[in-house]
């Protein structure tokens, strides 16, 4: 197989978060692809109609695009339980709120770095930095116990999101006010898996 996608996208280290921790990661072969909205990479062009990344090319099978169904798909191949059935839609709430976490911030990178000067909109930024801080409210108060418990997909998800704020908008310090939420994000970010896939550049 091959993932076709950025080490610097907080999308893309979640998958291979999910195939260092299924043990899958010599089964998949990167090809790094710079791309933006504005000038897509051939890669992803070639690997996804949406022109997005990441894209997972399966010699048996369709090429299956947008994080959520890569890392389901890695999950069931390796029968890992990181979706497990009877906590399923709490796992995938929790990675739909980390998801969603990571669309806002990347779209302020986006926004700071593919519009011209002239054409960018604080309240843009400030709304989706809104959305971001919704979403960390939400984990502080609402889902640490969840966070604390075995590991699934939704951890990940929040790992990578965590770490691509550190990475992203560290000026900004999600921290403030968020304790418990910084503990975990301690712990959880010293596992062998975000060690290896911490993004640079």
């Amino acid at each position: 197989m091959q993932l076709v996608g950025n080490p610097a996208s907080p999308f893309v280290r979640k998958v291979r978060v999910m195939l260092l921790e299924t043990g899958q990661e010599d089964e998949v072969e990167m090809i790094t692809a710079a791309t933006s909205p504005t000038n897509p990479a051939p890669e992803a062009v070639a690997a996804n109609p949406i022109k997005k990344i990441p894209a997972l090319i399966r010699p048996e099978g369709c090429t299956l695009y947008d994080s959520r169904v890569i890392t389901r798909y890695l999950d069931a191949r390796a029968d890992a339980g990181l979706y497990k059935e009877t906590r399923v839609w709490e796992v995938l709430t929790l990675e739909a709120t980390a998801d969603g976490l990571m669309d806002a911030a990347v779209l302020m990178v986006y926004e700071g770095r593919v519009r011209p000067e002239n054409m960018q909109y604080e309240g843009w930024i400030d709304a989706q930095w809104g959305k971001v801080e919704g979403a960390l409210d939400a984990l502080e108060s609402r889902w640490m116990s969840h966070l604390r418990g075995p590991l699934d997909a939704g951890q990940i998800a929040v790992g990578c999101a965590l770490g691509y704020l550190d990475f992203r908008h560290g000026e900004r310090n999600w921290r403030k006010g968020r304790g418990a939420l910084d503990d975990w994000f301690a712990a959880f970010s010293q596992r062998e898996s975000m060690v290896a896939t911490q993004p640079a550049g």
